[in-house]
């Protein structure tokens, strides 16, 4: 099924989420009060079975379905579709007592017991073979079902597996990876250091935490093999739904930028990417519309794996969570403006976890459209109630993109190796917050970035944002050479170009890779400062800005000085730099300086790019999507005060009224403006 098909069954935005009715078979009343209040909420679709393999197959061999067709038939004769789960993502304790190879081992060696979840070997031939006869089964039972929309692959995967078929498959991706040449890992991964070399690959094991974790490249391809183990697994259960009916979509829910998995190379085998969000709304350490930011980042990261369709939010939650260090309630109006946020962005969904609280068990108290009260009068519900009638009103939005000209390049294993290095200082690097620092204050100009990895197209794009860009694969610095020349607009920061793909440094000096010549400079030392030291720039224009954490000292050879350390002994050296190479400019920042302290180079960028941004007020949003006929321009108040707009014109779906000029919001209000 394409994806607009499948859409066009929805006629408009998704609204619903997970939903256990499993946890009730015993309550039909309940079960029927969920659909009469899921109609009420404005729910379409919901997910089903994401953690019901012990009531398919209480017992090995014993299956039951006729639950599951019941409530799926029940919900698509209420206009309810069905996003399906394989139930891989927990075990029941059959399969464990009987088959303990399917359970992980973890970094120190030991076999995990029987427990929570996440928690199953990738490479483990008996949970395959178990998950297969599981995954066919619901496929040949369910995949012709009228109300089925999409598959949902497991649940949240994550973690690592250290047991003895996984290190030899590692040993095997190695072997592979490296052409069965030895001498080439051992050059890679310069083991002559410290005499680590290895005669063989089966010699290698990951890097235990009472092993060898000394070595970056080793403890990098582990990352990337746990990446692509976990992917070969997802692949395998989408191979077993696809032999029975090939035409179903397919998707799985990230977490966030979830450290131990590279969600961009899991995307690549899902027709759909999804994604769970649940920011700490309302913390006392920043304001409401800082949250807001650091949560759109999330969805742009999302958004940029598959760029040329809409995404999916899977899961978020109306009320508060139960994990957090501190669960706080959402405040009235922050569930419509998270919700609305992530259509913004370019989600075709709105979708909870959880449709019910359950009565027990680990996530009793995390948040759901209906409490342990279980009526439909609550603040929560009403709100929900009230998301599900405005997303009614925007049904062209779906299908629709957003179309941004403007992107950060945030790669996975960049920000692994980062983490790793022995070098800078291992409490200030903050590679994720420098980038969404920067991130923020082009939103806060009302312009929206993608935020994309080096190997992906950067024809779309006039401006390049590089915020510490370490690792360098092969032929990127060629691909930003090539960028810059035809006429895009390039701005790194400092540690750029230090290494390769497998962490070797760069030799002729950093930038590598040919791009010292792009920026005109080259790296000769870099400064870390501690907590208490201060340094600062002083621009050309006179403007002087603080420098903290690191600083390097630029050998500039053909590039214009924008601004000059002021002390130390490297006052009056080159600290922001820029080159004009081909049609384009390369702009470089030597330093760590606040992100709104540069906002004046990064209107300078964007001028050069031809890029236009709009002057909002603070704490609102400004994000829009493309159709082939209309655009839809969102505006997201999360300032805590009435705001007026000017230069708006144009239909508010939201509000029902045409836009001439001013459009006001209140606190918490959006509008969708189809122009």
């Amino acid at each position: 099924m394409e994806q607009t098909a499948l859409f066009e069954k929805i006629g408009g935005i998704m609204h619903g989420g997970d939903y256990n009715p499993e946890q009730w078979l015993d309550r039909p009343d309940i079960l029927a009060k969920d659909i009469e209040m899921m109609k009420k909420a404005g729910v379409n679709c919901v997910t089903l079975g994401v953690f019901a393999w012990a009531v398919h197959e209480p017992r090995e061999g014993e299956f039951h379905f006729e639950w599951l067709k019941e409530i799926m038939d029940n919900l698509y004769e209420n206009g309810i579709y069905t996003i399906l789960a394989t139930p891989s993502g927990a075990r029941p304790a059959w399969l464990d007592e009987k088959y303990p190879e399917a359970m992980r081992v973890d970094a120190s060696g030991h076999r995990a017991h029987h427990g929570v979840r996440h928690n199953h070997c990738m490479s483990s031939p008996i949970f395959r073979e178990k998950i297969a006869i599981m995954d066919r089964k619901l496929a040949e039972n369910f995949a012709d079902h009228p109300g089925m929309l999409l598959w949902h692959i497991s649940n949240e995967f994550g973690g690592e597996c250290y047991c003895p078929h996984c290190v030899k498959r590692f040993q095997n991706y190695l072997a592979e990876k490296f052409d069965h040449d030895i001498d080439k890992l051992n050059h890679a991964w310069w083991t002559t250091f410290w005499s680590h070399r290895f005669n063989s690959f089966d010699q290698i094991e990951p890097p235990y935490s009472n092993g060898e974790f000394s070595i970056m490249g080793l403890n990098l391809e582990w990352k990337r093999f746990t990446t692509w183990s976990m992917t070969d697994f997802m692949k395998w259960e989408i191979s077993v739904l696809r032999d029975v009916k090939a035409d179903v979509p397919v998707t799985t829910n990230f977490m966030k930028l979830y450290d131990g998995l590279d969600y961009r190379e899991m995307a690549k085998e899902l027709d759909m990417v999804s994604w769970d969000s649940y920011p700490a709304f309302h913390n006392d350490r920043e304001t409401l519309a800082e949250t807001m930011l650091e949560n759109a980042f999330d969805h742009a990261v999302i958004r940029s794996m598959k760029p040329d369709r809409p995404f999916m939010l899977m899961e978020s939650v109306p009320g508060a969570v139960n994990w957090h260090p501190f669960n706080k309630v959402k405040r009235p109006g922050a569930h419509r403006l998270a919700c609305f946020q992530a259509v913004a962005s370019g989600s075709d969904t709105v979708q909870y976890f959880q449709w019910r609280k359950g009565r027990g068990s680990f996530e009793q108290y995390h948040g759901a459209v209906v409490d342990h009260l279980g009526t439909d009068d609550t603040r929560i519900f009403k709100e929900v109630e009230e998301v599900g009638q405005l997303l009614k009103k925007i049904p062209d939005v779906a299908g629709t993109i957003p179309k941004n000209q403007v992107a950060m390049i945030f790669d996975w294993d960049n920000r692994w190796a980062i983490d790793d290095a022995m070098a800078l200082a291992q409490e200030t690097k903050n590679y994720e917050k420098t980038c969404m620092d920067i991130w923020d204050e082009f939103m806060k100009m009302g312009v929206e970035p993608d935020v994309i990895s080096s190997d992906s197209d950067f024809s779309p794009y006039k401006v390049l944002i590089l915020p510490m860009f370490y690792v360098l694969h092969d032929g990127v610095g060629a691909k930003i050479k090539d960028f810059v020349a035809k006429g895009g607009q390039v701005l790194a920061t400092y540690f750029t170009g230090y290494v390769d793909k497998d962490l070797l440094c760069h030799l002729g000096g950093f930038p590598g890779d040919g791009l010292s010549e792009v920026f005109g400079i080259i790296s000769e030392e870099i400064d870390t400062l501690y907590p208490t030291d201060r340094n600062a720039v002083r621009f050309t224009n006179g403007k002087v800005c603080e420098v903290r954490d690191y600083a390097e000292m630029l050998r500039v050879s053909d590039a214009e000085v924008l601004g000059t350390y002021e002390t130390d002994y490297y006052g009056k050296m080159a600290a922001v730099t820029k080159k004009k190479y081909g049609e384009g400019n390369a702009y470089y920042v030597a330093c760590r300086m606040a992100a709104t302290d540069m906002k004046d180079l990064f209107v300078e960028v964007l001028s050069n790019a031809g890029i236009a941004g709009k002057d909002l007020p603070e704490g609102v949003e400004y994000h829009v999507r493309y159709g082939a006929e209309k655009s839809f321009e969102f505006y997201l108040n999360a300032s805590g005060k009435q705001i007026t707009l000017s230069g708006v014109s144009g239909k508010d779906l939201i509000g029902e009224k045409e836009i001439s000029g001013e459009l006001i919001l209140d606190p918490c209000a959006v509008a969708v403006i189809e122009k």
